[in-house]
């Protein structure tokens, strides 16, 4: 327990000056993040807010997962392969940052190059975890065995890889206003701490040796977003950029993976899953019906603000709908724990 606590203490003040220091680089050397021409009108205005911000976010992290080991436990290969994935989604995420900022247009790395990148990131994360951690090749749901659909090594892989893709893209779909994605992220991250500590706490159920170090990250991360997000709530001094949200979408999908809570993740972060699903239903009726459009504009937030709630109601409403899916999520993990005679 003292190990969480150090880990989210420490990730939490370096990302909270860290980021500060951040917004006075930025702001000295004029980087700013562009807004896109065909966004909501009221926008216009956060034109030229610093971005980038999840650099701190990410030294934050690091930060905090290091010192903790001073403090009892050690380092094991899955916590270390989640914390790469993080830094690794970040890399390509500040790729995409920069090149919006050189170029001062809403437009970096093209779609090909960004996905290669993530790609790249997922598939080392999943030949890591596979080749050197005994990660249970399964499909699972609040425990390894649980549904524990053995899918063998590649087909293992190739799920990895979907789920890291696909959640990176539902995180970063989602930060279109000051804290949103960040505020949920928080309420996820808060999850797998317990996850990981319940998991450590009882080892003959779920067959984890790496539980406490994978809920040291997820502490880290709820630290980090913590500090973060001191400066990127409403309104926003500094957004996350992509640096941000790919950071967070790898990390969430990496220790579902590594905790073997895959199939719990999509209910743990329900309000990513509700914005994706959003773009998606608003292109497939724009181009089933002529042009017709099923919300006033995708993803769901936005749809929200043009309909004449503040920004401020959309995101603490949106908030409060995360922090529900969180708690069902959590409520499932543990009903499966009463089941096992753990709890």
């Amino acid at each position: 327990m003292t190990r969480l606590l150090i880990a989210a203490a420490i990730s939490m003040i370096v990302s909270l000056f860290g980021t500060k220091a951040l917004i006075n680089w930025l702001t000295e050397h004029r980087i700013g993040q562009p807004i896109r021409d065909d966004g909501p009108e009221g926008h216009q205005v956060k034109a030229g807010t610093p971005t980038m911000g999840g650099l701190a976010l990410m030294l934050g992290v690091v930060a905090g997962y290091v010192v903790s080991d001073l403090f009892g436990a050690v380092f094991t290969r899955r916590g270390i392969f989640v914390v790469l994935a993080i830094i690794g989604g970040g890399a390509v995420g500040l790729m995409d940052d920069w090149i919006k900022v050189v170029a001062a247009r809403n437009l970096g790395l093209s779609k090909r190059a960004k996905m290669l990148g993530l790609l790249a990131v997922a598939i080392g994360f999943a030949f890591l975890m596979s080749q050197y951690t005994g990660v249970h090749e399964t499909v699972s749901f609040t425990r390894f065995d649980n549904p524990g659909w053995d899918v063998g090594r590649w087909g293992w892989m190739a799920w990895a890889v979907l789920l890291i893709a696909g959640t990176t893209n539902a995180v970063n779909l989602t930060d279109g206003l000051d804290g949103l994605a960040a505020g949920a992220a928080a309420f996820c991250f808060a999850a797998f701490t317990m996850i990981g500590f319940w998991q450590f706490r009882h080892f003959d159920v779920y067959n984890n040796p790496a539980a406490l170090d994978l809920a040291v990250v997820s502490a880290a991360m709820v630290g980090g977003i913590i500090g973060f997000l001191w400066w990127n709530a409403a309104p926003a001094q500094v957004f996350m950029g992509d640096t941000g949200s790919l950071a967070i979408g790898s990390g969430l999908a990496a220790l579902a993976l590594a905790t073997e809570t895959q199939l719990l993740l999509p209910i743990v972060g329900g309000l990513f899953v509700v914005e994706t699903v959003s773009v998606i239903l608003q292109v497939l009726v724009f181009r089933r019906f002529n042009g017709r459009r099923l919300f006033r504009m995708a993803p769901v937030h936005h749809h929200f603000e043009l309909s004449g709630w503040p920004e401020t109601t959309v995101i603490i409403r949106l908030w409060i709908m995360s922090g529900l899916c969180t708690a069902v999520g959590l409520g499932l993990f543990y009903a499966d724990s009463i089941a096992q005679g753990v709890a």
